[in-house]
């Protein structure tokens, strides 16, 4: 084990699989980084395009969390991000063109290098559910 700074990222469904208009939930903490070093940290879920061409990157949810947000300004402490997952544009893995679906965690360290880490998930227009919905196996979401 190691003791460099850490981002830990963990999303609410183990099969990282959403379909659009899904709620997303990721929570993420940081690990061996005193909380005094921490200036700032942004969590995102963004979406980015790789392949031929220029690379296009938007970002669809994005906050901001500085120490004075917190009560006792811990940002090391577990956080939590939520967002409803829009229709468009759904992960694609193409041979030209792939779009790729991230939570993105980044904390800004006073003094030393900065901290990225990334979660890459799949977002599809009709889900596991709903398929499984429409096949007349009544599966809700919960």
């Amino acid at each position: 084990m190691t003791d460099e700074p850490h981002i830990s990222i963990s999303l609410d469904r183990p099969t990282r699989q959403y379909a659009a208009d899904d709620e997303l939930i990721a929570r993420f903490d940081i690990s061996n980084l005193p909380a005094v070093n921490i200036q700032a940290i942004e969590a995102s879920v963004l979406w980015h395009t790789e392949g031929t061409g220029e690379e296009d990157m938007s970002a669809h949810e994005f906050v901001r969390l500085v120490p004075g947000d917190d009560a006792d300004g811990d940002l090391t402490r577990p956080q939590t991000l939520k967002t409803r997952l829009p229709r468009s544009p759904l992960s694609y893995d193409g041979k030209i063109v792939k779009i790729h679906w991230v939570v993105r965690v980044r904390v800004f360290v006073g003094r030393g290098r900065d901290l990225v880490e990334e979660l890459e998930f799949e977002l599809s227009a009709v889900g596991n559910s709903d398929l499984a919905a429409e096949n007349g196996r009544g599966v809700s979401r919960g």
